[in-house]
């Protein structure tokens, strides 16, 4: 799941772009049972039986149908995370429209680390996190990841397939070892 443009087998080469996605289809099915709310409000909306006034049935109707969209849209947005790096930024993306999308100029990079155990549970669920004592990260699914080291001491980690080339390719790009030294 993963397309390196212009040298696929040469991570060390600055090549024009490299790309990389990670995908996590067990979210489709939340994405399922969001639709399943959605529907049970439709339906209650439609054909309702019930006797007990008009506020209950409202209320029921308008909670299923904003929980199904919550979770039907909460979850396709982390359905999957694309990583595309150039010459000069590191950008992801999350889910089919692209949203949320983060875009990393590679001279606020410090360094890159392969890590190769990501678990959602660590970052409190699937999505785009923060925690204070971790960072920032988009985590789709467990396993293999990149955590790049931000010259702000902040850290950002990213779920994607093949980390270790994502790292090989960013520490090739990166510019100095510390903030006005000059590029070697």
């Amino acid at each position: 799941m993963r397309d390196h443009r212009h040298g696929e087998n040469a991570p060390h080469a600055h090549t024009d772009v490299w790309t990389g996605r990670a995908t996590n289809r067990v979210q489709w099915l939340l994405a399922l049972v969001g639709a399943a709310c959605m529907a049970l409000g439709i339906e209650l909306a439609v054909d309702s039986a019930w006797t007990s006034g008009i506020a209950p049935l409202a209320m029921a109707v308008v909670g299923c149908i904003a929980a199904g969209l919550l979770v039907l849209f909460g979850t396709l947005a982390f359905v999957h995370v694309a990583l595309r790096v150039d010459q000069e930024h590191l950008e992801v993306r999350c889910g089919h429209i692209g949203l949320p999308r983060r875009r990393i100029p590679l001279s606020q990079v410090a360094g890159a680390t392969y890590i190769s155990h990501v678990t959602p549970r660590h970052w409190g669920g699937w999505g785009y996190r923060w925690r204070p004592e971790k960072g920032t990260a988009v985590v789709v699914r467990r396993g293999e990841g990149v955590v790049l080291e931000l010259w702000d001491g902040h850290t950002f980690t990213i779920t994607v397939d093949d980390a270790e080339a994502a790292v090989q390719v960013i520490k090739a790009r990166l510019g100095p070892t510390k903030p006005g030294a000059p590029a070697h």
